[in-house]
């Protein structure tokens, strides 16, 4: 526990599928007097669980992991414990990316290219209730908001299908078949095997390789 300042700590969880990205990113903050890293969690369904046993202040998730990916993670999150802020953390600049994360309920966005700048400015911005965006990835979001070209908005996916079928779509992209996703997810195997009929006619995919395409496309799974 820090005791060097009588100001309040930020209490930082780190979200993160490589164990050397939370190593560097709870190197960086920690020198920061008011920021201490509380926990550490390998995916989105491992960290929900570890928030809600220790109640940090900040969550810094990544988009890209296995089980349960970061958007889906931020929107249970921030419904079932809103005191709580997220930071998305990504190697993905593009706006679809970021307008997802933030409709999720995410206050702060920063790029990894940019973590050891940006990354404590961040936490001290969304704790004091200020929304904070990286400049790697401003920058790319004011060039493609001056285009002609008709903007891309996240909710043309996210409304497509509903929460559950984003959470079958990761697992079958991610290689799980219907049995272990029903064991997962507490379902029975019937349930999960109509959730893929519905995922595929709503997406007009044929496949488990075209699903997985998708899905990768949509940031749900880093594959």
């Amino acid at each position: 526990m820090k005791t060097k300042t009588d100001q309040a700590v930020y209490r930082v969880v780190l979200v993160d599928d490589h164990a050397m990205v939370r190593e560097g990113i709870r190197a960086i903050v920690e020198r920061d007097q008011l920021i201490e890293v509380v926990g550490e969690a390998s995916d989105g369904r491992e960290g929900i669980e570890l928030i809600e046993k220790i109640k940090p202040d900040i969550v810094v998730i990544d988009i890209g992991m296995p089980n349960l990916n970061g958007v889906d993670a931020t929107r249970q999150l921030t419904r079932d414990f809103p005191k709580v802020k997220v930071i998305a953390l990504s190697m993905h600049t593009d706006k679809r990316f970021v307008l997802a994360m933030f409709e999720a309920g995410a206050m702060g966005y920063v790029a990894k290219d940019s973590i050891s700048e940006e990354i404590v400015r961040a936490i001290h911005a969304v704790a004091k209730g200020r929304k904070y965006i990286s400049s790697d990835v401003a920058g790319p979001m004011i060039e493609t908001a001056t285009r002609q070209d008709p903007t891309y908005s996240s909710k043309e996916f996210s409304s497509v299908l509903g929460a559950r079928e984003r959470q079958v779509l990761q697992l079958l992209a991610e290689g799980m078949t219907s049995g272990e996703i029903a064991k997962q997810l507490s379902l029975s195997v019937h349930t999960i095997d109509t959730h893929r009929r519905n995922i595929m006619k709503k997406t007009q995919t044929h496949s488990v390789a075209e699903l997985t395409k998708l899905a990768i496309r949509e940031g749900l799974t880093s594959l």
